[in-house]
């Protein structure tokens, strides 16, 4: 009779992933726009990042993953729906949460829509990421879409503001550029989620970028449904600033070098600010912003 031998350990359950939140284009974890950020993704598989993602409820949550080489790392997004290509926001935070870990300087993310590179610096005692990024693209949009595009926001072609055409613009993610012809039009965003999903799925858009330019302060005051994320509105978003910043010099709206400043979020109670900067000789764009770890006691 053969003595059983000692019963071998139980193998070390997977520890999970350890999942930080910050507020991005704010120095306000109540402001801006929330991101998840997961530093050390390793072992996840594309259903447990999207399964994080969704419980965390974010327009967006970052996957990170060494690059290989120092300060270079893989980065992937997803929404509570599905995986994005690229996001702005979520970059910003990324970069940030980094240069807590690692110190300031330059870091370069592999993205799924190409190599963005991203410096941070401390100003003022807060850290602050520029992204730069892929190469963008401005495009005509076909007028039957156009029409399924406002029927779906409710929006009567006459409340556009007919000097900025409309325009699908893209500087790692499409988006639908639409100008309000006021304030008031921009505020009062009241949509049909479905049948804009509908459309964006089928145009390949991530957000509809909504915007109004307030002709006395220069400003630009923005909004972006994203109801193929599974949200409702995207608070402030980055990959949509980046994509009109390259709209707006495409169409000799500003000059080849100019710094732009957009302003996000007031309508939803989470106010944030992005600075987009525009080279004369680069096509890139360089979206620019703050973040801030949100505490728990802070979160909605």
């Amino acid at each position: 009779m053969t003595t059983p031998g000692p019963t071998p350990p139980a193998a070390p359950a997977a520890s999970a992933p350890r999942i930080s939140r910050y507020a991005a284009f704010t120095t306000d974890p109540r402001a801006g726009n929330p991101a998840g950020v997961v530093l050390d993704a390793s072992g996840l598989s594309d259903d447990e990042q999207l399964g994080i993602a969704a419980r965390l409820g974010y327009s967006e949550t970052a996957f990170v993953l060494p690059g290989g080489e120092p300060r270079t790392h893989r980065v992937r997004y997803f929404s509570p729906k599905a995986e994005v290509p690229f996001c702005g926001h979520a970059t910003i935070a990324t970069a940030v949460a980094l240069a807590e870990r690692e110190g300031p300087g330059e870091y370069v993310f592999f993205t799924p829509a190409g190599q963005v590179p991203v410096g941070v610096e401390r100003e003022d005692g807060e850290l602050r990421a520029t992204l730069t990024s892929v190469m963008p693209r401005v495009e005509d949009i076909a007028p039957d879409d156009l029409a399924e595009a406002l029927a779906a926001l409710d929006w009567p072609a006459a409340d556009l503001d007919p000097e900025y055409p409309p325009r699908i613009a893209s500087a790692g993610a499409r988006h639908l550029v639409l100008a309000a012809g006021t304030r008031e039009r921009l505020a009062a965003l009241d949509y049909d989620f479905e049948r804009l999903r509908a459309l964006m799925e089928r145009l390949g858009l991530t957000t509809v970028h909504l915007f109004w330019h307030d002709p006395d302060t220069g400003v630009f005051h923005t909004r972006d449904p994203f109801p193929v994320g599974g949200v409702v509105e995207d608070p402030v978003t980055g990959a949509a600033s980046a994509a009109f910043g390259a709209y707006l010099r495409s169409l000799g709206f500003v000059r080849e070098d100019a710094r732009l400043t957009f302003v996000q979020g007031e309508d939803l109670g989470r106010p944030g600010t992005v600075t987009v900067t525009l080279r004369a000789g680069d096509p890139r764009v360089r979206v620019a912003g703050t973040a801030v770890r949100i505490p728990a006691e802070a979160e909605d």
